[in-house]
C-alpha cells in the first residue's frame, strides 16, 4: 500500500511539472494572455461572471503562471521561461571545440532560465548570479571534455559502445551544472532557514525546561 501512495504521488507530481513545461503556453497570444490575467483577477476580487468552469480558471492560471513572473509581474522573455527548456545535447561523434561550445550554449541557457524565473521577492546582486554562473560553467565542461577523453581511451569498450556511452555524457554535465548553480543562489536562504529552525529548536528546548 505504502508503495502503491508513493507511485501515486510521484505520477501526480510528474504530471505537474510536465504541465509546467508545457511548450503551448509559448505560443499564447497578447489578448488570450490578458483575457487570462483579467480572468484571475476577477476570482481573487470576487467578481467572477457567472458560468466560468473551474477547468477554465485552472487553464488561466497555467497560462499566466507560464508566462508572467509572479514578483515583479513582468513577462519572463520567451526562450527563457520554464516552458522553453529543451532537452539536447545528445550528439555523436563531438570534437573537443564541438563539446566546449555546446555545453557552453546549453548551460548558458539554463542560467538565463534561472535568473530569468528566480525569486525576485529577494534582490541579489547580479555579480551574485554571474559567480555562479562561471563556476557552474567551469565544473560541467570539465566533467564533458574529461569523460569524452576517459571514454576515448578506454581500450576495453567497442566502439558502438564508446559511442552509445558518449551519447550521454551530457547528462552529468548538467546535473554538475544544477547543483553548483542550485547552490550557490540558495545558499543565502538555506542558511537562513537553517539558523531559523535552529533558533526554533533552542526555544522548544528552553519552553520544556521552564514548563
Amino acid at each position: 500500500l505504502k508503495k502503491s501512495i508513493q507511485l501515486s504521488l510521484f505520477r501526480k507530481i510528474h504530471l505537474h511539472f510536465l504541465d509546467v513545461i508545457d511548450p503551448r503556453t509559448l505560443f499564447v497570444s497578447e489578448k488570450r494572455l490578458q483575457e487570462c490575467v483579467d480572468l484571475i483577477d476577477q476570482y481573487k476580487d470576487g467578481t467572477l461572471p457567472p458560468g466560468v468552469t473551474d477547468a477554465q480558471l485552472w487553464k488561466a492560471q497555467k497560462i499566466k503562471q507560464a508566462i508572467i513572473h509572479p514578483d515583479t509581474g513582468e513577462k519572463i522573455f520567451m526562450p527563457f521561461r520554464m516552458s522553453g527548456t529543451v532537452v539536447g545535447l545528445l550528439l555523436p561523434n563531438q570534437t573537443l571545440l564541438s563539446t566546449v561550445f555546446w555545453q557552453w550554449l546549453n548551460q548558458s541557457h539554463n542560467a538565463c532560465v534561472n535568473y530569468c524565473n528566480r525569486n525576485a521577492s529577494q534582490p541579489a546582486p547580479v555579480s551574485k548570479f554571474i559567480r555562479g554562473y562561471i563556476g557552474a560553467v567551469t565544473s560541467a565542461v570539465s566533467i564533458a571534455v574529461g569523460l569524452n577523453v576517459l571514454i576515448q581511451r578506454a581500450s576495453r569498450f567497442s566502439p558502438t559502445t564508446r559511442l552509445l556511452v558518449q551519447r550521454f555524457i551530457p547528462f552529468p554535465a548538467v546535473g554538475e551544472f544544477r547543483k553548483t548553480n542550485t547552490a550557490r543562489r540558495r545558499r543565502k536562504g538555506l542558511i537562513r532557514f537553517h539558523n531559523e529552525e535552529a533558533f526554533v529548536t533552542r526555544l522548544k528546548l528552553i519552553s520544556h525546561t521552564l514548563f
